[in-house]
C-alpha cells in the first residue's frame, strides 16, 4: 500500500508594500494567478515578492493560509498577515508525501531533502540512494512526526498534508520556529490540476520558469493524447477495482481516476455516480452492472489472472476475467516494494493517459510501451 502525505497552503490574498493604497480584495481583483488548473492553490506574484494561497487545505474547510515568499534582503510591512513569511530561494526541507518528491526530482532539488516521513514508502531510486547514504533522516509518521529530529535537522520549510485540520505535532514544529506549509494536491481532482503543484515547489526553489515548463511539457502531451483519444470508433465499457473485505470500491464519477477514462475515451460504468471520493459498493452490485464490461483496470493489489481466482472465484465471471482484458498500475516497483505508481501518477498524468488510450484505444498509440500499467497473465 501506499501512503498519501500533503501539506496544505492556502494563501489569502493581502496588500503588501507601501506602493499604492489598493484594498486586498482590489489586488487579487487585479491580479491574474500563474495556476490555471488546481483549485486548491494559487500563485499571485509582485515586484519583489509572490504569494502561494492554498484554498483547500483539506475536505470541507473554507481555512486560507498564506504564505509570502520573499528574497533575501527583502522586508514586508505586514508579516503578520501571513501563516509564514519564507524567503527563497529555499535550501532545505522535510517532506511528508512521496507525491512531493517527483517535482524535488524534475526540478533538481533532491538534495535539499533532508528529511521525510516514513522512508520505506519512497521508490525514487535518486532519492533512495541518498537514504542509503544517510543523508535524509526519518521523521516518523505524519500524524506524530519526531519533532526532536526535525528541530535537530532545522530544514527551513517542513511541506506537510492534513486529512483535518488537527495535528499538535504540526503546531510543536511551528512553535519550534519551523514553518510548516500545507500541501494539497491530493484534493484535486484534475489530473493536470495535480500535476500543477510542481508550480508550489518551483515558487519555493525560486524556479519558477522550470516549473511552468515542465507543466507545460506535460500538459500539451496531456491534451494530445486527449484529443487523439476522441478519434476512437469504438468506445470500452470500464470496470474499476476489486473487492476488499466484501466491499468493492471504486471512484466517484468527479474523480481524479474517473476523468482519466473519460479522457481516454472510455465509458467508465459509475461516471453517473457523483462525487469526488470513493463509492463502497456490493459485489452484487458490481457484478450486475460491470460482468460484461470490455475492459477492467485497477483491480487492487493483484498482478495476475491466478491471484485474482484464488481470492474470489466470482472474479471468474466477468467477462474482462474471460476475455484476459485486465489491467493493473503494479508494472513498476520501488526497492523496497511500492507501485512507482501512487508517487509518481500524480505528477505525470501525460503518462497514465498514454497508457489508457493504449489499453482502450491501441491502434491510435501502437508505439506506447505501457509505463504504469500492465496486463494481467
Amino acid at each position: 500500500m501506499f501512503r498519501l502525505h500533503y501539506i496544505s497552503i492556502v494563501v489569502y490574498f493581502l496588500f503588501v508594500g507601501c506602493k499604492n493604497n489598493e484594498s486586498p480584495s482590489e489586488i487579487i481583483t487585479n491580479r491574474e494567478s500563474v495556476v490555471s488548473y488546481a483549485a486548491s492553490f494559487d500563485i499571485f506574484n509582485y515586484d519583489d515578492y509572490r504569494v502561494i494561497t492554498v484554498k483547500k487545505a483539506w475536505p470541507d474547510t473554507d481555512r486560507h493560509f498564506k504564505y509570502a515568499l520573499i528574497k533575501e534582503g527583502v522586508t514586508i510591512s505586514n508579516p503578520s498577515d501571513y501563516d509564514a513569511v519564507i524567503t527563497v530561494p529555499i535550501q532545505t526541507l522535510a517532506a511528508t508525501s512521496t507525491t512531493h518528491l517527483p517535482s524535488l526530482e524534475m526540478l533538481n532539488e533532491v538534495e535539499s531533502l533532508v528529511g521525510f516521513a516514513e522512508l520505506d514508502f519512497i521508490s525514487s531510486e535518486k532519492i533512495r540512494s541518498r537514504i542509503e547514504a544517510g543523508k535524509i533522516a526519518e521523521l516518523g509518521k505524519n500524524e506524530a512526526l519526531n519533532t526532536e529530529v526535525l528541530i535537530d535537522l532545522a530544514p527551513e520549510v517542513v511541506v506537510g498534508f492534513a486529512m483535518d485540520g488537527i495535528n499538535a505535532t504540526y503546531k510543536n514544529i511551528q512553535n519550534s520556529g519551523i514553518p510548516v506549509l500545507y500541501n494539497a494536491d491530493w484534493t484535486e481532482t484534475s489530473p493536470l490540476g495535480k500535476a500543477e503543484w510542481i508550480k508550489f515547489f518551483g515558487a519555493l526553489f525560486d524556479k519558477d520558469e522550470e516549473a511552468e515548463k515542465i507543466f507545460e511539457t506535460i500538459k500539451s502531451e496531456y491534451e494530445n493524447v486527449k484529443n487523439l483519444a476522441k478519434e476512437a470508433s469504438d468506445i470500452p465499457d470500464v470496470l474499476y477495482g476489486a473487492m476488499y473485505r466484501d466491499i468493492w470500491h471504486v471512484p466517484g464519477g468527479d474523480s481524479w481516476g474517473a476523468k482519466f477514462i473519460e479522457d481516454a475515451n472510455g465509458n467508465y460504468l459509475w461516471k453517473d455516480e457523483r462525487g469526488t471520493g470513493g463509492l463502497a459498493l456490493s459485489l452484487e452490485t458490481v457484478l450486475e452492472k460491470g460482468q460484461h464490461a470490455d475492459i477492467w483496470i485497477a483491480p487492487a493489489q493483484y498482478s495476475t489472472l491466478e491471484s485474482l481466482e484464488k481470492a474470489s472465484q466470482v472474479y471468474t465471471q466477468f467477462n474482462s476475467f474471460k476475455t484476459n482484458q485486465i489491467y493493473n498500475y503494479t508494472a513498476k516497483k520501488g526497492p523496497t516494494g511500492g507501485y512507482i505508481y501512487f508517487e509518481l501518477a500524480p505528477n505525470r498524468p501525460d503518462l497514465v493517459l498514454k497508457d489508457l488510450v493504449k489499453i482502450f484505444h491501441p491502434e491510435l498509440l501502437p508505439d506506447h510501451q505501457l509505463y504504469f500499467y500492465s496486463q494481467l497473465k
